[in-house]
């Protein structure tokens, strides 16, 4: 590996990636803060792009990064980069699919069992001087409820597998997506509905698909009104899957049980959004996989797959596979080749 590569770092990441880099002898750029006007001039003689979710890499950012290789994310999202600008560019895209599976199934089963047990309401009253709230039965199980999987995905089937396990839950799922294969070999496992059976079956309703034009908003008003009282949603993929608008007005009326939000329309949240006002949800701040151990990974695996670029090798997860039948990238030597 030439050892004149660098890598910019939009932000900062692990110690232990930073230190990944030095060893294979790249120098990383680390920008004052992730906005365009920062970034922007530092991308003139970067190879690489580790990118947390801080900015997003447009093509006019591309249009400034000459010698740019590859963009390799941190997560599993690829929303914040314009990969069809990538491909154009012949710029390798990856991302770290499978990297925070079990952080993010953890979360999403915190959120269930926060939510059926009622835990911020019981912790408040105990607090209030309420130990009389014990006797009024808010708390439900989930034992033998349906869970309803929106993507069947790494961390959706994942999480169907721990619900159907530790609580004998019943398991559907929607996703289109699904080779045949994969429903033949999940036969027994999960049920395989069509998306408003899904939505008026779930006692919880977790989500688990990337944000497309097709999955904008499609938890909205005709979606929560499906959905059974009782029912929780759970949301550790992306904000803007939901209408934050709908659905606020359907936990204001007490249209469904409760939500459980990691990910939210607008991030940060504004100090304005009504859902701060309401008692029948839990929101954290896009945190699911920012586990002590998680981000460690993540961070390594990216670096990872900028050394496996450098090092004339196909890197894990590439999202534009295209781009390795170009002349920029035939000589790269994949995993089954070696």
């Amino acid at each position: 590996m030439e050892s004149s590569k660098r890598v910019l770092l939009p932000q900062p990441i692990e110690a232990e990636a930073v230190e990944a880099l030095k060893q294979a002898g790249v120098d990383t750029v680390l920008a004052g803060d992730p906005s365009p006007e920062t970034v922007r001039p530092l991308l003139s003689d970067v190879q690489g792009v580790i990118l947390r979710t801080g900015i997003k890499i447009t093509g006019e950012l591309m249009d400034h990064a000459q010698y740019l290789q590859v963009i390799s994310r941190t997560g599993g999202g690829l929303d914040n980069v314009e990969v069809d600008a990538a491909t154009k560019k012949n710029i390798i895209v990856t991302s770290n699919l499978g990297v925070n599976t079990s952080s993010v199934v953890e979360h999403a089963l915190a959120l269930m069992l926060a939510l059926t047990k009622m835990l911020p309401v019981m912790d408040q009253a105990i607090r209030n001087g309420d130990f009389k709230i014990r006797y009024k039965g808010l708390p439900r199980d989930l034992r033998g409820k349906t869970l309803g999987l929106l993507g069947f995905g790494r961390i959706g089937s994942e999480l169907g597998r721990a619900c159907r396990e530790l609580f004998n839950m019943q398991v559907i799922s929607h996703d289109p997506y699904l080779s045949e294969d994969v429903r033949t070999a999940c036969k027994g496992q999960v049920e395989f509905v069509e998306r408003e059976e899904l939505f008026s079956k779930s006692d919880v309703l977790s989500i688990h698909v990337p944000l497309t034009e097709s999955t904008h908003h499609v938890v909205g008003e005709q979606a929560l009104a499906l959905m059974k009282s009782s029912a929780i949603i759970i949301n550790t993929a992306r904000g803007p899957i939901i209408d934050q608008a709908a659905l606020f007005q359907a936990l204001q009326n007490r249209k469904i049980g409760g939500a459980g939000l990691d990910v939210f329309e607008q991030e940060p949240v504004s100090g304005d959004n009504p859902l701060l006002g309401l008692d029948n949800i839990i929101m954290t701040p896009h945190s699911a996989a920012l586990t002590k151990e998680c981000v460690v990974r993540m961070a390594v695996e990216a670096v990872n797959c900028i050394l496996a670029v450098f090092s004339g090798h196909v890197p894990p997860n590439i999202a534009n596979p295209q781009v390795l039948a170009t002349d920029r990238w035939k000589h790269l030597v994949s995993a089954t080749d070696q």
